[in-house]
């Protein structure tokens, strides 16, 4: 790890030692204004050759192939593959050197292994991800029984300052009644405050995940992560697991 950028976040979780993972921040990088500096989003209206230099960037730094992902904010769970983008919102691989990697700047980003060391995955879970039951569809692509698998939780919005409306509170509750638990009401008539890493774990409980690890963090409050709901144009940071 020697080399990683100072303030790069390093998951604090009992994993086996084969195991790595870590989250990038803002600092560093060539993107310019709104995306300074170290944007690593090819979606976002950024120059695709500051991208490229970023995200080559990271491949240096990490010593491993990434397996980038077109999210869509689905429930669709595939393979790691740093030949291909597919269009899903969640990755796992079993190869050493390949790098599960998830972009956000609010949403949640999953980082999942298995006890053994053998499989790791990433997944974007957002609200509308985890409605959809993409943290179910990452554990059941991994192959490994929930109990076996270890998860963290990654930088995304906080319970302060992610308010929605009673649609989004009612669409986790249909499926998750103790869901109600994760939302408290807002300073505004029909509006509720949402604990997203509540949800997730709910969701990771319900598929036999009990060991996770993370949380706490607020991409909204903290300037070293980008976050739409603080400005709508802004760049990613990424959430990346391998094996060594």
């Amino acid at each position: 790890m020697t080399g990683w950028p100072e303030d790069w976040i390093r998951p604090d979780w009992p994993v086996p030692a084969r195991v790595r993972a870590c989250v990038t921040t803002r600092r560093g990088g060539v993107s310019q204004a709104p995306f300074d500096g170290f944007n690593l989003g090819d979606h976002v209206g950024d120059a695709p050759e500051r991208v490229s230099a970023n995200r080559q960037r990271v491949r240096q730094l990490l010593g491993c192939e990434l397996a980038w992902m077109s999210q869509i904010h689905s429930s669709i769970a595939v393979e790691a593959d740093p030949r291909n983008c597919p269009t899903a919102d969640a990755s796992w691989t079993g190869e050493a050197g390949v790098a599960c990697a998830v972009l956000t700047a609010d949403c949640l980003p999953v980082l999942l292994c298995d006890v053994d060391g053998s499989r790791v995955a990433a997944a974007h879970a957002g609200w509308r991800g985890l409605v959809g039951g993409v943290l179910e569809a990452t554990v059941a692509a991994m192959a490994v029984p929930g109990s076996h698998v270890i998860a963290w939780l990654g930088p995304a919005i906080g319970p302060a300052a992610f308010e929605v409306g009673g649609e989004v509170r009612d669409a986790f509750i249909s499926g998750y009644p103790e869901s109600s638990e994760a939302f408290a009401p807002s300073h505004r008539a029909d509006r509720f405050m949402a604990d997203i890493y509540q949800l997730a774990r709910i969701r990771l409980a319900a598929c036999g995940v009990t060991a996770v690890y993370g949380g706490g963090f607020c991409t909204v409050s903290d300037p070293r992560f980008y976050s739409y709901r603080r400005a709508a144009r802004t760049g990613r940071f990424a959430s990346l697991i391998w094996l060594i």
